[in-house]
C-alpha cells in the first residue's frame, strides 16, 4: 500500500489510525521497521503512531539513547547513530522482540536488518517536495 500525505499533520494523523488499529489488535510482538532519508517522516508518523498507541508523554527521537520505552509497552528506537552493526546488535533488541504484547518501532532499521524478526511491517518514507511524503507499507 502506498499513501502521499500533503502535511507533517497528515503523517501523523495516519500514524494514529495505524496506532489505535494495533493497540486494538494487540495479540503478539509486533515490530515496524521505518526506512527513509533525514526529514522524510519517520520520527512525525511514529508520534502519530505512539498517540494511537495511548501515549500521552511528548515523543521525541532517542538519537543519543538509541531505545527510549514509553509506558511498559512501546519502545522507539533510533539507530541513525549507530555506526557498526555490532553496537546495534548489542542494545539487546531481539530480547524484545519476544516480548509479548509490545509494540517496536525502528527508524533507520536497515541498520540492523541482519537481527530483525522475519515477521515485521516495514514502511519506507520519501521525501517528495516541502510537506510532501510518500509512505510505503510493506508486510513482511
Amino acid at each position: 500500500m502506498e499513501v502521499v500525505t500533503q502535511s507533517a499533520l497528515e503523517t501523523q494523523e495516519l500514524g494514529e489510525k495505524m496506532g489505535r488499529d494495533l493497540r486494538v489488535n494487540n495479540s503478539k510482538p509486533k515490530v515496524i521497521c521505518l526506512y527513509g532519508e533525514l526529514g522524510s517522516g519517520k520520527t512525525t508518523f511514529v508520534q502519530g503512531l505512539a498517540k494511537g498507541w495511548g501515549i500521552k508523554k511528548r515523543v521525541t527521537s532517542p538519537t543519543f539513547v538509541f531505545v527510549k520505552l514509553y509506558q511498559p509497552d512501546f519502545y522507539h528506537v533510533d539507530l541513525y547513530r549507530i555506526e557498526k552493526k555490532v553496537e546495534a546488535k548489542n542494545l539487546g533488541l531481539e530480547e524484545i522482540f519476544n516480548e509479548p504484547q509490545v509494540l517496536v518501532v525502528i527508524e533507520w532499521a536497515e541498520k540492523m536488518k541482519e537481527i530483525l524478526p522475519w515477521e515485521r511491517q516495514d514502511i519506507n518514507f520519501e521525501y517528495l517536495v516541502e510537506n510532501q511524503r510518500r509512505i510505503t507499507f510493506k508486510t513482511k
